[in-house]
């Protein structure tokens, strides 16, 4: 029985430890590869991108993207958006300089001020529903504390039974070596 009982707790541990290693790709991984991952914050995308989800951005070149396309940019030096592009406007002045006329899906009027080409980001690639409300709870206090805390936890899970299964040990007998456990 000691067998089995051991058996389902790796079993747990092994199921505890992927979930935890596929978030953190989920959350951090995805930068190698050189995504940039944001939490969508407000309904004004939806049903596109619905209140928080995670949604993943690669870097495009600005003077690719047309009417139509959703984009990435910064508000202010704060604040991330992601809206769709309803038209591209040429500088009068500078014709090397594009803005960008913004609306959210879900809302009546476009946006009130033009996005100036170097504050895009990039265009989300995919996105995972609801992800967005534990990633932005574990990035601040009390919920940092509790992902350390329940790491910790995870890591004492997986070798507790090590530290109080004992050890095996090979003995000799008889001219070959069998397995024991010692205590």
């Amino acid at each position: 029985m000691a067998k089995s009982i051991k058996r389902v707790w790796n079993l747990i541990t092994t199921v505890l430890v992927a979930l935890v290693v596929l978030m953190a790709v989920a959350l951090v991984g995805v930068r190698l590869v050189g995504l940039q991952v944001f939490t969508v914050l407000s309904g004004s995308m939806e049903p596109t991108y619905p209140t928080g989800s995670l949604i993943y951005v690669r870097q495009v070149d600005p003077f690719t993207l047309e009417s139509g396309d959703v984009i990435t940019f910064m508000l202010d030096e704060d604040t991330v958006a992601t809206h769709r592009v309803v038209e591209v406007v040429p500088d009068e002045e500078d014709p090397s300089v594009i803005r960008f006329r913004t609306k959210g899906d879900a809302n009546d009027n476009v946006d009130g001020g033009l996005v100036h080409y170097k504050n895009v980001l990039g265009t989300p690639v995919f996105t995972i529903p609801r992800l967005g409300y534990l990633a932005s709870y574990i990035q601040n206090p009390p919920g940092t504390y509790v992902a350390i805390s329940a790491g910790a936890v995870l890591l004492a899970l997986v070798f507790l039974p090590d530290i109080f299964g004992g050890e095996e040990k090979p003995v000799k007998k008889r001219g070959k070596y069998e397995r024991t456990k010692t205590r």
